[in-house]
């Protein structure tokens, strides 16, 4: 799997969280630095600039600029190759050691938290000898020491653009208690509606876009998903998710309405913080 247009902040124009960057953890953690944002109806850019002095995380790897264009820094996972599963988008990927390889790497697969649509189980996730594959494949290739972070950092922005996702899903409970993921689209070179604002406003664009297309209990609910990666901080690596429902149809459209309503009444009425996920009416 490949991870919001949704968020867990209420600042209403950044989709980053600029007060949780000096609470993340180290490289070293189990815990990637990761953070999860929104669209915001006013604010400031989705990256933090005054971090510019220091090298992305995509930049250290690959050598790319301080925004790196898509073909360095999307997801290294071909959702829309020759050998895709078309019933969930999902490559068939090797677990054999690559020529490129000067070090062995596990081929253990993680179970994602993500339930599937087409059978009682959950999502797996690429092993790092697969994922080091995916990245062979696409000339991406990274040094083997840092396979095992990347591979945290994939599967934890996953769960994190999932559980966005679930805030989405809670006002449908009362018609599905259990949405499952169907499949996803990697769509790098697509700016969403609301990633070409930002970019026109702020001047910065995201680095990876998804499309997630979610089972609500027989009803299909396609779900925006854009990267954003911000500056490091303290050595560690800050990703910023922005997670929305696409509006696809009139349903999508009044959930989009009534977050931003709930978002403004918090923001310039309550005056409190929010601690749900933010929308915009845009997608």
């Amino acid at each position: 799997m490949g991870n919001q247009d949704g968020d867990s902040s209420n600042s209403r124009g950044c989709p980053v969280d600029h007060a949780a960057l000096g609470t993340q953890q180290p490289l070293d953690s189990s815990t990637p630095n990761t953070t999860a944002s929104a669209p915001h109806a006013s604010g400031s850019c989705p990256v933090d600039h005054t971090k510019r002095q220091s090298p992305s995380f995509m930049q250290s790897l690959f050598g790319s600029k301080p925004t790196p264009p898509p073909s360095n820094s999307e997801c290294p996972v071909d959702h829309q190759g020759a050998s895709v599963n078309p019933l969930n988008m999902m490559p068939d990927l090797p677990q054999d050691k690559h020529e490129s390889q000067s070090a062995s790497l596990s081929t253990k697969r993680e179970i994602s938290t993500i339930p599937r649509a087409d059978q009682d189980s959950q999502w797996e996730y690429p092993s790092p000898q697969q994922f080091y594959n995916a990245l062979a494949r696409k000339n991406m290739a990274a040094p083997e020491e840092y396979v095992d972070v990347m591979v945290d950092i994939h599967n934890f922005l996953n769960e994190g653009a999932w559980n966005e996702v679930l805030k989405w899903e809670k006002r449908h409970t009362s018609e599905c208690m259990q949405p499952k993921l169907i499949r996803l689209q990697g769509r790098p070179r697509d700016l969403s509606p609301l990633a070409r604002m930002y970019s026109w406003i702020y001047g910065v664009k995201p680095f990876d876009r998804h499309d997630w297309y979610v089972d609500r209990c027989g009803k299909q609910v396609r779900y925006v998903i854009d990267y954003y990666e911000g500056y490091p901080q303290d050595d560690m690596p800050v990703f910023n998710l922005v997670v929305r429902p696409a509006i696809d149809d009139a349903g999508s459209l009044v959930d989009r309405a009534k977050q931003l309503w709930q978002d403004a009444k918090e923001q310039y009425f309550s005056g409190s913080s929010s601690s749900g996920s933010s929308s915009s009416s845009k997608e």
